[in-house]
């Protein structure tokens, strides 16, 4: 049985595992390789061939590919942790051309939380749900009634003078050497802004530092459930197969 093919692209990993969309599971572990320096668009395809190459076998159709950035009608217009040869560049046919396999192009915090969606913490949840990645920036992912609104950067809204991501992102505690009590607080400040903007029924908090969830969720105070994320480091590439196999448009 063929399976799907996801690619998680970030700025210091390029992750890929076949995907059974059934289950919503890795068919084999994931391989990883580290981002090429310079992180050009060519050089990132010649990573993610070697990641076709290992499980072509295995898998069929188009391959779903996240990046860390918006994706408009297969265009990176900016782009967060990548060269910057990627910004206006048609990644899409880009990357179609150069692992000669058809690829679907989904920005990452969007991959992540249509896993979340399908298979993990907001699966079954009506109304609006935001997904929140918490790295080295904050990256956002929205859905109403289990249909994703693509493309929201909602990590870079000013609150009290500055971006919101600066203090909000995880990556935040080591620049200003706090602990999760005082970060807390200014998480707090950050989803205080996004229930005034959007009055969600649910928050998911995804990235790395989600692990640690019992070390800051229960100092938040707010009228909207916070859960962690249910598939940890794996929801990238789920999110991208799902993607590629028309999941979610």
């Amino acid at each position: 049985m063929k399976h799907v093919l996801g690619i998680d692209v970030g700025g210091s990993g390029i992750k890929g595992a076949p995907v059974d969309l059934a289950a919503g599971a890795f068919v084999q572990p994931r391989m990883k390789v580290s981002t090429p320096s310079p992180s050009t668009p060519a050089a990132c395809a010649q990573a993610m061939t070697r990641i076709l190459r290992r499980f072509d076998a295995q898998v069929s159709g188009p391959i779903g590919v996240t990046v860390p950035a918006p994706v408009v009608g297969g265009v990176t217009p900016f782009m967060a942790n990548l060269d910057k040869s990627w910004v206006d560049l048609d990644a899409d046919a880009f990357l179609t051309e150069k692992l000669q396999r058809d690829v679907a192009l989904v920005n990452d915090a969007d991959a992540a939380g249509v896993a979340e969606i399908a298979f993990g913490a907001g699966r079954n949840q009506a109304g609006t749900v935001v997904m929140i990645t918490l790295g080295t920036g904050v990256g956002t992912a929205l859905f109403h009634d289990g249909h994703l609104v693509p493309n929201t950067e909602l990590g870079h809204i000013e609150i009290d003078g500055h971006e919101a991501e600066k203090r909000a992102a995880s990556s935040y505690m080591q620049r200003a050497h706090i602990g999760f009590g005082k970060w807390a607080k200014e998480l707090q400040r950050y989803l205080e802004m996004m229930e005034k903007l959007l009055w969600p029924d649910l928050f998911i908090i995804g990235g790395g530092v989600s692990r640690d969830h019992a070390r800051f969720l229960p100092l938040l105070q707010l009228r909207t459930p916070v859960v962690p994320a249910e598939l940890r480091n794996e929801a990238g590439i789920i999110g991208a197969a799902l993607v590629a196999r028309g999941r979610f448009a």
